[in-house]
């Protein structure tokens, strides 16, 4: 399968570039292989880039037997996202209804559509997100690729649209192991369009970089000989002609052809002739031509000129000309070889200038905007007709303006931002001065200019002349700052725009009215619960609010965030449970993140954890669905914290470290915390502090100690750790430091960062009983008032830990029972530890074993290894016997390869895999290799039992997990 047709141009001989062809077939041959290359094609306008491609890729040479796909850019598609990209896959035709090529959108390439066709739109990812797009177009180059290599070939590459060259980088990143070669080609002597995405392009990539410098006086003989086989050419001609024309081929080609047509011969004489020729021949030879034609003739050239490629009726209409006239046009600009010889478009780029440069400013302005008048009578996509308007030096007529604002919408739902940027700047410049505009411009803005987004959303807010337009650009903005950790900011901004609001709207409002309010409410309960100095007068409000029923996708936003708040509150259980379970059950409202998650971390800590993981399967897979990258890595961290609650060490850690290396494929990670607290837990739970105090290293959120959340979880990491590591007092002040800043932020909830527990095992393990005491029943009461059977067991496990002899003793006995029925797996093989060593020291050494050996056993289940090999010494120390505890093959796995290696066992190919993970199939090939290694198999088939989990031991009550661990 070739697309070649568009690499053809005029006939030049290749000379001089047998080097250059020679790089591009051994890069070829590269590629063949299986070694993704990159080759930087340059030279000025007319120095033959064209010719050497068309060579390259034509039938024969090296490129002969790969897939090619070629795009030349235009100029007027500069302004157009993903304008490249359709170019290069235009000749596959995928767009149509039955395109043969169908198959090749299958799966994650089905995103790449609303790239592919300015008029289809993915429904499913919210505007202005780039990476399905990215994705889907990754997905579909991969799918071309499975039939043989591929040659991608971008064609005046400098006048590309920044979009497609940021697919290409998203592409070439991925490429280890493919057979792709791309070949970009680029005038020198051109201002370029395409912005610093080219710039970074190469700088990332470092490309082979191809020159085309001037033909040399030798290889201007050879094109002379050529052209006169029969005269040998004069040393005199030959420099004459190498010195006018600079040694551009093209125009060597175009002076050779006017001589040749005055029958002058390559002697003297023909050297004194080409020096009254003078240069610029190209644009002599253009205006020869059109001065020597009718007045229809040069119309409809520049018609041509001016809308590119293009059916003959409508240039007739842009010319003032009729059909068979523009036919005729055509025809005469053909045979003066103006033309390409099989389509209707201009041999050069250089020629289109010359045309254009025979009309002045105000006629070409004038043509311009008639011609985005004739592209929007016949239909065509505003983008298209945007392209013209945005070469006008004013757009200044209310039809101008609503274009743009189209355009600017359908760049939006193809996830090409900087095109839709283009277009809402443009209306700005000359346009009414609206809040909507600049609302519409920072919400494309948001993800690669947050500043510059809020303060656009700023202005907004100023231009508001109602309270209702306030309030729709105050919620815009409140989410803003959240996403750039300005909560407090935000929260003052929605706190006014619903207090005025509700002013306005008095207690009794219409049903669209009732839905603002309770969407600017909810907003706020989301803003404000970010960051602690603004969360206590957040829950003050959630107070006062009685719970909606959840009908509406506000509601259901509002009724998540009180059900949270509720949870944090530390009262009651029962009543979270009950608020969050109707926020995820009201039938007939689309579920969203800011519904799912929420409700899920209540679920979690009231102990209804399969509920909690339900939910979060639903968020991970929407945004697998729509490609949603970041709220992927969000749900992947909140479920891991809820395996990590459940005793899973394995599967938090497996979470953990997807997130992570998602966050490490893009621009999403900076302020991130989540991903990096939740791996340092499980990895110091799985024996590796040094390694947990190396992954929280990377937490880079400016104000960490400001955020309600993320900080108290950091905290309990940075303790274990330290703990760990042996530093004890070092844990406490940290803890200390959480419990403080807890109790500052009125979060009450006993469960969310159980610091007093901790501390409570760590003073009464370095002898001070009396501070632990005072800790354990510091957490002791409001863990029974939330009364869940993980936090009765944790004030249990406190109270026992802190009170020496018998009594101690029956509190870790209750500990162990309250646990054994709860979630908590790991924590529970905690309480059994702890259990034993006080029967130990009570003087039941045969009990005190026993319940030792259940932690060693529970703990490994869990893979809990420092905790097994902790009850393991204390066992043998004891009496008892047990060989060491050793990693099995599975703990041996890293995260991501348990990840892959599950997905696999569960009967996913390697692409089903790639796709649901948006890594690539060579890092999903690369995983299962190591996987194979580590676990001694050799097929996928024995995947799942090497996968398995070993049973308890026969007898063995570490087994118990109650009804929710074992579902």
């Amino acid at each position: 399968m070739t697309h070649r047709e568009r690499a053809t141009g005029p006939s030049l001989p290749l000379v001089g570039r047998e080097a250059h062809l020679g790089t591009l077939a051994a890069a070829a041959a590269d590629a063949r292989a299986g070694q993704p290359r990159l080759i930087l094609l340059d030279g000025p306008a007319g120095s033959g880039k064209t010719t050497l491609l068309r060579t390259a890729l034509d039938h024969g040479g090296p490129c002969d037997g790969m897939t090619v796909l070629y795009g030349d850019c235009r100029a007027i598609d500069a302004g157009h996202g993903y304008s490249g990209v359709r170019a290069l896959f235009a000749p596959l035709n995928l767009t149509a209804r039955r395109s043969p090529a169908a198959s090749l959108l299958e799966g994650s390439a089905r995103h790449a559509l609303p790239a592919l066709a300015p008029d289809r739109v993915d429904g499913g990812h919210t505007p202005g997100d780039t990476y399905p797009a990215l994705n889907g177009l990754y997905w579909l180059a991969v799918n071309v690729m499975a039939e043989r290599p591929l040659v991608l070939v971008l064609d005046d590459v400098h006048w590309c649209d920044e979009r497609s060259l940021r697919w290409l980088d998203f592409l070439l990143r991925r490429a280890d192991g493919l057979p792709l070669l791309v070949v970009l080609a680029q005038r020198t002597d051109s201002d370029s369009t395409a912005g610093p995405a080219l710039t970074d392009l190469v700088a990332h990539h470092r490309p082979d970089a191809l020159h085309l410098p001037a033909l040399t006086a030798g290889h201007v003989e050879e094109l002379v000989r050529s052209a006169f086989p029969q005269t040998p050419p004069h040393p005199a001609f030959v420099d004459t002609l190498t010195a006018v024309t600079g040694g551009s081929p093209l125009e060597v080609q175009r002076l050779l052809q006017k001589l040749r047509a005055a029958r002058v011969s390559p002697d003297d004489a023909g050297a004194r002739r080409i020096t009254e020729l003078g240069g610029r021949v190209v644009t002599s030879w253009v205006r020869e031509v059109l001065d020597g034609s009718t007045a229809g003739v040069r119309e409809v050239a520049r018609a041509l000129a001016v809308l590119g490629p293009e059916q003959p009726e409508h240039l007739a209409v842009l010319a003032g000309v009729s059909t068979v006239q523009a036919e005729e046009a055509l025809d005469v600009l053909r045979r003066a070889s103006l033309l390409q010889p099989d389509r209707t478009e201009l041999v050069h780029d250089l020629v289109r200038a010359a045309v254009l440069d025979t009309a002045g400013p105000a006629a070409l302005t004038a043509l311009r905007t008639r011609a985005a008048q004739l592209l929007s009578d016949v239909g065509r996509s505003p983008e298209q007709i945007a392209g013209q308007l945005l070469l006008l030096p004013r757009v200044d007529q209310p039809w101008m303006t609503a274009v743009l604002l189209d355009a600017a919408a359908q760049a939006e739902q193809r996830g090409a931002p900087e095109a839709a940027v283009r277009y809402l700047e443009r209306v700005m410049e000359t346009g009414p001065d609206t809040p909507e505009v600049r609302m519409r411009l920072a919400g494309v803005l948001s993800e690669t200019e947050p500043a510059r987004s809020l303060t656009l959303l700023h202005e907004a807010l100023a231009l508001a002349g109602d309270v209702r337009t306030r309030a729709a650009v105050a919620v815009r903005l409140g989410l803003t700052c959240l996403r750039v950790q300005r909560s407090p900011e935000g929260t003052r901004v929605l706190t006014e725009a619903l207090d005025a609001l509700r002013d306005e709207v008095g207690t009794d409002p219409e049903p669209a009215d009732r839905e603002l309010v309770t969407l600017v409410e909810s907003a706020l309960l989301i803003v404000g619960a970010d960051e602690k100095s603004t969360l206590p007068d957040v829950r003050e409000r959630a107070a006062r609010i009685t719970p909606p029923p959840g009908d509406t996708p506000a509601q259901r936003q509002q009724l998540a965030m009180l059900t949270v708040l509720t949870a944090m509150s530390g009262r009651s259980a029962a009543q979270s449970v009950h608020q969050a379970r109707r926020a995820l059950r009201s039938p007939g409202v689309a579920l969203g993140a800011w519904s799912l998650l929420p409700a899920s971390l209540a679920l979690s800590l009231a102990d209804e954890t399969t509920e909690a993981l339900d939910a979060l399967e639903a968020v991970l897979r929407d945004s697998r669905r729509d490609a949603s990258v970041w709220t992927y890595v969000l749900a992947l961290s909140t479920r891991a914290f809820v395996h990590l609650d459940r005793g899973g060490i394995p599967q938090a850690l497996a979470d953990a470290q997807t997130a992570l290396d998602l966050l490490d494929e893009g621009h999403w990670g900076e302020g991130a915390t989540m991903p990096q607290t939740v791996c340092a837990l499980a990895l110091t739970e799985r024996g590796e502090p040094g390694r947990a105090e190396e992954v929280l290293d990377t937490v880079k959120r400016p104000r960490i100690e400001a955020f309600a959340w993320e900080y108290h979880w950091y905290l309990m990491a940075r303790a274990r750790a330290r703990r760990a590591l042996g530093d004890p007092e070092s844990a406490l002040d940290l803890l200390r430091t959480c419990g403080d800043s807890l109790a500052g932020a009125g979060l009450a909830n006993p469960v969310l960062a159980p610091w007093w527990l901790d501390a409570a095992c760590l003073l009464a393990e370095t002898g001070r009983p009396d501070e632990a005491r005072t800790v354990a029943d510091h957490g002791a009461g409001p863990a029974e008032r939330w009364g869940t059977a993980r936090a009765l067991g944790y004030a249990a496990l406190a109270r026992g830990v802190a009170t020496p002899g018998p009594e101690g003793t029956a509190r870790l006995r209750e500990a162990v029972g309250r646990l054994a029925d709860s979630p908590a797996r790991a924590d529970h093989a905690r309480a059994l530890l702890l259990l034993g060593r006080a029967l130990l020291a009570d003087g039941a050494p045969r009990e005190g074993r026993e319940h030792l050996r259940d932690a060693v056993a529970l703990a490994r289940r869990c893979g809990c290894m420092a905790l097994a090999r902790q009850a393991r010494d204390e066992l043998v120390a004891a009496g008892g016997r047990m060989r060491e505890v050793t990693p099995s093959p599975r703990d041996m796995l890293t995260g991501t390869e348990r990840t892959v290696a599950a997905l696999v066992a569960s009967g996913a190919s390697n692409r089903l895999a790639a796709e649901s993970l948006f890594v690539t199939v060579r890092t999903v090939e690369l995983h299962l290799t190591s996987v194979y290694r580590k676990l001694g198999i050799g097929r996928r088939s024995d995947l799942a039992d090497a996968l398995r989990e070993d049973p308890p031991p026969a007898g063995s009550r570490a087994g118990r997990g109650g009804p929710e661990a074992n579902r």
